[in-house]
C-alpha cells in the first residue's frame, strides 16, 4: 500500500517525532511504500517553551521525509492538501495531540478527501488537552470531520473521543515499545557514562517538565522520605528532561524543601543517543502525574525493562499492573513516598518477571495491523 504519515519527524525532535519515524519504519518493513510529511514550522514561539524544536542527531536513514507543513499559514495548508490529494495514497495516518493543530491538519485533510479515494486514520494522543486554551473545542471539532477512523493509545482518550465523534470507528491499541533508542546496557555502564555513583538507589523522572506531570508533588514526596527516614540512606531522584515552564518555581521549591542533596538534575533536552543510559541507570521509573491520557515514558520503561511507579490518573495505571510491573500511587506526596519505600523493600527483581511477560503486548506490528484493518 501507499501510506503517508502526517506528523512531527526529523529534523524535529521529541517523542512524537521518534514515534512517527518508528511507525514509518514498521510499515516499510512490511513492504508498504511510506512517506512522512512533517512541519517546516510546527509551533510559533509563544507555544513552544523549550530551547529548540530541532534535533542535533543524524537524520534517520532510509526514511522518505518531506519538510512541508507550516502550522500557521493557510495558503500552505491548501498547497499541501492539494499535493497529497493528487498523490492518492491508500491511507494517510495523521497524529493529533494538540487542538492548535486542528485548523492546519483539518484543512489539509479536507483537500485530500476530495480525491474520493484516500482513507484517513488518526492516531489521537489527546482529544481534550492537558492544558486548556481558548478555541480547543472548536479546533478539535474542525479537525475530526474529515477523519475516517481513529486509533487511541489509552482508554481515556477513546472515551473522550466518543464525546466528539460517537459514530466513527475507533479502537484502543496500546502504545508500542520505544525500541528505537538502542539496546539495554548494564546499570554499571549506564551510571559510569552519566557519572552517577553505582551504590546509590536511583528513581528516574524522565521527559519534558510541565505542570500536569507532577514533578512538584514528587519533590514534596522526596522531602517526606527524608522526614520519615532521618537516619537512613534514601534514594536519589534523577530528573532528566527539559523545563517546559518556569524553572524558578521548581528551584524555589527545592530550596524551600531542603532536598538538593537528594537530587541529580540533568535538565537539558536528552538526545536520542543518550536515552538508553538514563533508563538503564535507574532502579525504577516514576510518573507522578496529576493528569494523563497515556505516556510515552511507559513504553520506554517497558523496552528497557524498568519497573514503574505511576499515579492512578487517566490511563497510566491500566498500562502498569499494580504490584506486578510496578506500583500505583495516588498523586499525593505521602502516597508517592509510601510506594517508593514499598518498591525498594520489594526490590527490582520482584517486578522483572511480570514486566518481561507484560511487555510482549506492546508491538509495532499490532499497531500497523490495526491501522490497516480500521481504514
Amino acid at each position: 500500500m501507499r501510506i503517508i504519515i502526517i506528523g512531527p519527524a526529523y529534523p524535529l525532535r521529541g517523542g512524537l517525532a521518534s514515534y512517527d519515524e518508528r511507525l514509518a519504519k514498521e510499515f516499510q518493513d512490511q513492504g508498504h511504500t511510506v512517506s512522512v510529511y512533517t512541519f517546516s514550522l510546527q509551533y510559533p514561539g509563544f507555544l513552544f517553551p523549550g530551547t529548540t524544536q530541532y534535533s542535533t542527531e543524524p537524520a534517520p536513514v532510509h526514511l522518505d521525509i518531506h519538510v512541508r507543513i507550516n502550522s500557521i499559514n493557510p495558503l500552505n495548508w491548501l498547497s499541501v492538501g492539494n499535493e497529497l490529494k493528487k498523490q492518492k495514497p491508500d491511507i494517510i495516518v495523521v497524529r493529533y495531540w494538540l487542538p492548535f493543530m486542528g485548523p492546519c491538519l483539518g484543512t489539509i485533510l479536507r483537500r485530500v478527501k476530495k480525491n474520493n479515494y484516500t482513507k484517513v486514520v488518526c492516531i489521537a494522543d489527546n482529544v481534550i488537552p492537558h492544558e486548556k486554551r481558548f478555541g480547543d473545542t472548536a479546533f478539535t471539532k474542525y479537525f475530526l470531520k474529515p477523519i475516517d477512523a481513529f486509533i487511541t493509545m489509552s482508554e481515556k482518550v477513546l472515551a473522550d473521543l466518543k464525546k466528539f465523534a460517537p459514530n466513527k470507528p475507533a479502537q484502543f491499541v496500546a502504545h508500542p515499545l520505544y525500541d528505537n533508542f538502542g539496546n539495554k546496557v548494564s546499570k554499571r555502564e549506564a551510571r559510569q557514562h552519566l557519572n552517577i555513583n553505582s551504590e546509590e538507589s536511583i528513581i528516574l523522572f524522565f521527559g519534558f517538565i510541565r505542570k500536569y506531570k507532577g514533578l512538584d508533588i514528587l519533590l514534596e514526596a522526596m522531602k517526606e522520605l527524608k522526614t520519615q527516614n532521618p537516619n537512613s540512606k534514601i534514594p536519589k531522584l534523577l530528573i532528566a528532561g527539559e523545563f517546559y515552564e518556569d524553572r524558578k518555581l521548581y528551584d524555589d521549591l527545592i530550596e524551600q524543601l531542603n532536598i538538593k542533596d537528594q537530587l541529580i538534575l540533568r535538565t537539558d533536552f536528552i538526545p536520542d543517543s543518550e536515552v538508553k543510559y538514563y533508563l538503564c541507570a535507574a532502579d525504577v521509573v516514576i510518573q507522578p502525574y496529576r493528569s494523563a491520557t497515556q505516556s510515552g515514558v511507559t513504553p520506554l520503561a517497558y523496552h528497557f525493562e524498568k519497573p514503574m511507579i505511576v499515579t492512578n490518573v487517566g490511563g497510566l495505571s491500566s498500562l502498569v499492573p499494580d504490584n506486578k510491573v510496578g506500583l500505583v500511587a495516588e498523586p499525593t506526596p505521602i502516597s508517592l513516598a509510601q510506594k517508593i519505600n514499598e518498591y525498594f523493600d520489594k526490590g527490582e527483581s520482584f517486578f522483572l518477571p511480570y514486566l518481561i511477560e507484560e511487555k510482549k503486548k506492546y508491538s509495532w506490528t499490532k499497531m500497523t495491523e490495526a491501522i490497516i484493518k480500521i481504514s
